[in-house]
């Protein structure tokens, strides 16, 4: 029997809608709307079980990013909960998790600290991390200067290198320029081949999650349209889009 790494009951997210009113709306007629709420995910259930390569796929807005920074942490559930069964989690999605202002190194271990390794085990990857994310000197330089690409260098080094249980991957499985991109997906590979550990991959690339999934789950406005055999669910949503 296999083990369940992830156990996911009844989740509902929701966040507060202020997208609808103007500001002077808001100012004059605030305590109206107050309880306006976009209803992000609707009553979602599911186990993932440890080793398994679960890809996530659906529209924009369908609740894909939602799912993934609920179960890293990064968003509290409005009810249901999210049992990991004590193992470590690391989100790999840009613009999350590093302080600006702090230097890449500041922030490696910053990032290493708050996924539960020890100071001690972080500065002995830390050369690791550096060499692979090809940043030289501006590892010792505010994050808030980094381009884009850099910053998702820095996240995917990371991830790569401070191994957690479970691994959340958000639209970034190659960052970089070409040659940045054929290191990274070398060693997502590599990764992901480890048997112990669970991966939730979100990706618009069909392509991508067809090679690497070993099963697929379809949101549709916040709710489960189908879970199961990634080659039938992938079929099945390129028919319906």
């Amino acid at each position: 029997m296999k083990n369940i790494a992830i156990r996911i009951e009844n989740l509902h997210v929701r966040y507060k809608d202020l997208a609808a009113y103007s500001v002077k709306r808001m100012l004059f007629k605030g305590a109206r709307n107050k309880n306006k709420s976009f209803h992000a995910l609707k009553g979602i259930s599911l186990d993932v079980n440890q080793g398994e390569i679960l890809g996530i796929i659906g529209k924009n807005g369908s609740g894909k990013s939602t799912l993934l920074n609920t179960v890293g942490g990064i968003f509290a559930a409005d009810e249901g909960k999210i049992d990991l069964g004590g193992r470590s989690v690391s989100l790999l999605s840009i613009g999350v998790g590093f302080q600006k202002n702090m230097s890449g190194r500041e922030n490696i271990i910053l990032s290493g600290l708050l996924l539960g390794f020890s100071e001690s085990f972080i500065r002995e990857k830390m050369e690791e991390i550096i060499e692979f994310s090809e940043l030289g000197t501006f590892i010792d330089k505010p994050v808030k200067t980094y381009s884009k690409g850099m910053y998702s260098k820095l996240a995917f080094s990371i991830t790569a290198f401070l191994e957690t249980d479970i691994i959340l991957i958000d639209e970034v499985l190659s960052v970089g320029d070409e040659h940045f991109k054929k290191k990274s997906s070398a060693k997502m590979k590599e990764l992901i081949s480890d048997e112990n550990r669970t991966v939730l991959i979100v990706s618009h690339s069909i392509s991508t999650l067809r090679k690497l999934c070993t099963k697929m789950l379809w949101l549709h406005d916040g709710e489960i349209k189908m879970i199961g055999d990634t080659n039938e669910v992938l079929t099945a949503y390129e028919q319906a889009n």
